[in-house]
């Protein structure tokens, strides 16, 4: 039966903790408050190493804080991170995504930043070497050693990636991600390369998108996970295991790929895993491991607003694959994930449908997370564990972000 709009707005029977007001969703303020205590506080991931292989190559990173960031391998083979932004007059370092800045530029010599306002030149190391017309303009001053780049906190770990943090006071990169990729953590210690990238925008706040990556209920949707998966006990048995930090996992498994209509079962494997095995590990707050033998996706989730979201898609494989085996990884990967794969074209529709349903902040009164299943594939525990650790982090409650029943209870 239909409800009027009095029974529509009207709270469920159910535990505050149970179900979410929609603005955390889309209201514009909570999104900004967000970005001060929840982006710029813990570590992201920027790129892979692999993206930066030889000396003085750079990637650009557009940090979820709404900070322009570069990733540059210096001669010496260490990666860095810097703000892409001159200390000159503010202007940006390096348009490009990526490159090297090992040749000369227009504006500048080899091996160096060079800003193209006013030709400051800075080296690999964030160094300023070169202030043209210093003497003359600046006398003594400003001298080149007082304007440096900024750096930012960089670690390589966990399967080669390359985090950041905008926090100088955060705790290393191991605390923070505890104990959640402890089970995949030997299955990444061979080195790896990307060999897919491609990034969507989704109109719809990140959290919808981690909500899709941390639960299974949604296996509904996915015709491809419901004939390789569903179809086995083993999938029933799969169980969250939730981590500080607001990270979580789910227990692995082996899927049936022959299942699925013009698919052979997987025989190429991943180092400690079966083959056709997935294990998948979901960080908060928008990254996620997924392990899918023969292949890796990597999510990282860069939001542009409160409900606009940028989705970064990365397939790795080993570097030592021989170029059949790096076939295959390729092929299993897009055919399943890649912009024209089965899965990934069917979540990027259930975001979309929630973030265009949910785009007036008035049009629902909760959104349920009520799925109570001690723990098992189908319970929503992954996005309430999420959600326990963004209430935390931002001093509101997901289920009364505005403190409405407070204000009501002091009337």
């Amino acid at each position: 039966m239909s409800r009027t709009g009095a029974e529509w707005t009207r709270k469920p029977n159910v535990s505050p903790g149970l179900y979410v007001d929609p603005r955390i969703y889309t209201d514009p303020d909570i999104f900004e408050e967000e970005r001060a205590k929840i982006f710029d506080q813990v570590w992201m991931v920027a790129c892979h190493e692999s993206e930066v292989a030889e000396p003085l190559d750079y990637r650009t990173y557009q940090h979820p804080g709404g900070h322009n960031l570069i990733i540059l391998r210096n001669e010496a083979g260490q990666i860095n991170a810097f703000h892409n932004i001159c200390p000159h007059r503010g202007n940006l370092l390096l348009y490009d995504v990526a490159g090297s800045v090992k040749g000369s530029s227009p504006s500048g010599a080899p091996n160096r930043i060079t800003c193209i306002f006013h030709a400051w030149a800075f080296n690999a190391d964030g160094k300023c070497v070169d202030i043209p017309r210093r003497k003359a303009g600046y006398q003594d001053r400003i001298k080149e050693c007082d304007v440096g780049l900024r750096q930012v906190r960089c670690e390589v770990g966990f399967g080669g990636f390359v985090w950041v943090t905008m926090n100088d006071a955060a705790p290393s990169l191991r605390d923070y991600i505890g104990g959640a990729l402890d089970d995949l953590e030997p299955m990444l210690a061979e080195p790896l390369e990307v060999f897919h990238y491609h990034r969507a925008v989704i109109h719809g706040n990140y959290k919808m998108w981690h909500d899709t990556n941390s639960e299974f209920y949604h296996d509904y949707m996915h015709y491809h996970n419901r004939v390789t998966g569903m179809v086995k006990k083993e999938y029933w048995d799969r169980k969250y295991v939730n981590f500080e930090n607001g990270h979580a996992k789910l227990t692995g498994m082996t899927l049936k790929y022959d299942a699925y209509e013009g698919q052979k079962q997987r025989t190429l494997s991943w180092p400690g895993m079966p083959a056709a095995g997935w294990e998948l590990v979901d960080l908060f707050p928008g990254i996620t491991y997924n392990l899918r033998a023969p292949a890796f996706r990597l999510d990282s989730s860069i939001p542009l607003g409160p409900n606009k979201v940028l989705v970064e898609f990365r397939g790795l494989g080993l570097k030592r694959d021989t170029p059949e085996e790096r076939a295959i990884r390729v092929r299993d990967h897009n055919s399943i994930w890649g912009p024209f794969g089965r899965n990934l074209a069917e979540d990027l529709l259930g975001t979309t449908g929630q973030g265009k349903a949910l785009s007036d902040r008035n049009e629902a009164p909760y959104v349920l997370h009520a799925r109570v299943e001690n723990g098992m594939i189908h319970d929503e525990i992954g996005m309430r564990h999420f959600l326990e650790e963004w209430s935390r982090r931002m001093g509101r409650s997901s289920s009364d972000p505005l403190n409405r029943a407070q204000a009501l209870a002091a009337e």
